[in-house]
């Protein structure tokens, strides 16, 4: 059960046991942490947006083609971000930080 560390929108900082398996936008959600995900899912809203932690970004793998180009028609990114959606925790992202990106 990986340990996810967030920083939330308002600059507080929580960390959360989480179970492997399923997304990161669900985790954040199920944990009240201020995540809309209002597509679900679907890697088509951009409102479960956040900003991995610079050593951790190369280890969650590349971004897919869909995750990218909705990720480029957003105003607050950086080449840490990254889609909650699309990222599915495992066991070996215990440890895992990232900010909560502020909403457009």
């Amino acid at each position: 059960m990986p340990t996810i560390h967030i920083t939330t929108r308002n600059g507080s900082d929580t960390s959360i046991a989480v179970n492997a398996g399923v997304s990161l936008m669900e985790a954040l959600t199920e944990h009240d942490l201020d995540v809309e995900a209002v597509c679900g899912g679907a890697a088509s809203c951009g409102t479960c947006h956040v900003h991995i932690a610079p050593d951790w970004f190369e280890r969650l793998g590349p971004r897919e083609e869909l995750e990218a180009m909705l990720l480029d028609g957003l105003l607050n990114t950086d080449e840490t971000s990254r889609l909650g959606c699309q990222i599915t925790l495992a066991d070996a992202h215990d440890g895992l930080t990232l900010t909560i990106a502020e909403v457009e």
